[in-house]
């Protein structure tokens, strides 16, 4: 739990420092366009540090760690989030600076939202197999007679109809 709790630190100090070189840059060189920058903070807040608080709590709740898949999402949603987060910075500096990207920096950016893709597919798959439900055959059975068996009202005798 720990080391979700440090992700989602990290996250947030990334992206109070990007909201503020966002500001600084585009103050320094005087630019007043659209730029990538402006939504880098948001996206790791969310993506990052919210995200990761969420983990955390459905880690605390349910066990997620406990699974084989949640170092396989752990890993592969932080480095398609890293090397998202990157190409944007890099893209939104460019720009600001006044010079083109490339589309080999667009090409890293689709490989980062294939990550982020395939870890949160991961993600929902470790999920699924921590929370109780309808998903396994027999507990669904049961689920069903439990539901379907007349049950006394505490206080009266089994079976009485009031």
């Amino acid at each position: 739990m720990r080391k979700i709790l440090n992700t989602a630190h990290i996250y947030m100090i990334v992206g109070l420092v990007s909201g503020l070189y966002y500001r600084e840059l585009t103050k320094a060189k005087d630019f007043e366009g659209d730029t990538q920058l402006a939504v880098v903070h948001t996206h790791v807040l969310a993506l990052g540090m919210l995200f990761f608080l969420v983990v955390l709590a459905l880690e605390k709740q349910f066990a997620l760690s406990s699974q084989r898949l949640f170092t396989w999402f752990f890993w592969t949603y932080n480095a398609g989030l890293v090397v998202t987060v990157g190409t944007m910075t890099l893209h939104g500096t460019l720009t600001v600076l006044g010079h083109s990207s490339s589309d080999a920096i667009a090409g890293i950016a689709g490989l980062g939202h294939v990550l982020l893709t395939v870890g949160l597919v991961l993600f929902f798959i470790t999920a699924g197999k921590c929370l109780p439900g309808a998903s396994r055959p027999k507990d669904a059975e049961a689920t069903r007679s439990e539901a379907a068996a007349p049950s006394a009202s505490p206080g009266s005798p089994a079976g009485a109809d009031s």
